[in-house]
């Protein structure tokens, strides 16, 4: 019912899942079974020097044959080597974050590659289409990590009616439910983070997983707005802090002192505490740690029992007849 859809057909999987390119957590183990269950898994190239996305591309060939893509993060200085590398090794689909990707995509479609950017607004979606993109993600403020204001129900519809190319939902998502409410609203696929985290893959640390599954609905906090990079992490003493001194109307350098290598602290680390643990909204929905192919087996079965159940209400009719 939902898998062989148009989106599958153009990027090749069976089920319109995306897996997140999170930084340091997207690596070889959790793409490739997110590939191998049917999705779309997606090494996240973060702030990675390209030796390091090389490894991974190449681990992942050697754990899948199916396709999968790259995230280049814009803000990483090694964004433009990270670019090239996609190009020479003939990766297929890459997805972007944090930025405008449009005076990249020229040649990485003359290169045949299939351009999925992450949005979150609309002209950016619109300004997208016009320069090339095949797709994008439409992500809202509940996604952990670098996010924008608009929440993903606010925004996907937008975005869909904006555009005429192919559209992701991403914020907030963890079940079959969330997919087709996405679905609902207009677009063709999902693309999920947070849940993946809590996955026997992923090789994020233990402690950071624990706090995911223990996390209760207002457990995230959006910090950074005041340098222009506004992120969502769950909340512990370094996002206190960081929220104190912005609070303080300490300068960007300052702050960005305060958060360099915390990412990495924390989720891989272990440094549950000190680190940040970037995660969204939906962290206080998850509660267990699965193999992936449960993961999306159990998405893609709930949300045919909804779409199933949605039809049967239909046949019945308002008056119960």
């Amino acid at each position: 019912m939902i898998e062989n859809s148009l989106l599958c057909r153009m990027l090749g999987i069976r089920f319109p899942i995306f897996q997140g390119g999170m930084a340091w957590l997207g690596t070889a183990e959790l793409v490739s079974a997110v590939s191998e269950a049917g999705g779309l898994g997606i090494i996240g190239s973060g702030n990675a020097p390209s030796d390091w996305l090389k490894k991974q591309i190449t681990l992942t060939r050697e754990l899948t044959s199916r396709p999968f893509g790259v995230n280049i993060m814009l803000m990483s200085p090694f964004a433009s080597d990270n670019l090239k590398l996609v190009t020479e090794e003939k990766i297929g689909i890459v997805t972007f974050g944090g930025g405008n990707p449009g005076p990249f995509i020229p040649e990485l479609k003359q290169n045949g590659v299939i351009v999925i950017p992450v949005v979150s607004s609309v002209a950016l979606a619109r300004r997208l289409e016009r320069g090339g993109a095949d797709a994008v993600i439409a992500e809202g403020t509940e996604s952990g990590g670098h996010v924008g204001d608009t929440c993903t129900m606010a925004l996907l519809p937008q975005v869909v009616d904006a555009v005429k190319i192919p559209v992701i939902a991403a914020g907030g998502i963890a079940d079959g439910r969330g997919l087709v409410a996405a679905l609902a609203l207009g677009a063709q696929g999902i693309q999920m983070g947070t849940r993946f985290i809590c996955s026997e893959e992923c090789i994020a640390h233990p402690d950071f997983k624990r706090h995911i599954v223990e996390a209760h609905d207002r457990a995230t906090i959006v910090t950074g707005k005041s340098v222009g990079h506004p992120a969502r992490c769950l909340e512990n003493k370094f996002t206190r802090e960081f929220s104190k001194k912005e609070k303080e109307g300490c300068c960007a350098e300052e702050l960005d002192e305060l958060g360099r290598g915390r990412l990495r602290e924390g989720v891989i680390e272990g440094n549950t505490e000190n680190g940040s643990l970037m995660a969204g909204q939906i962290a206080g929905f998850i509660r267990d740690v699965l193999p992936v192919k449960d993961i999306i087996h159990n998405t893609i079965t709930q949300a045919e029992l909804v779409i199933r159940n949605f039809s049967c209400l239909q046949e019945v009719g308002p008056g119960g007849s």
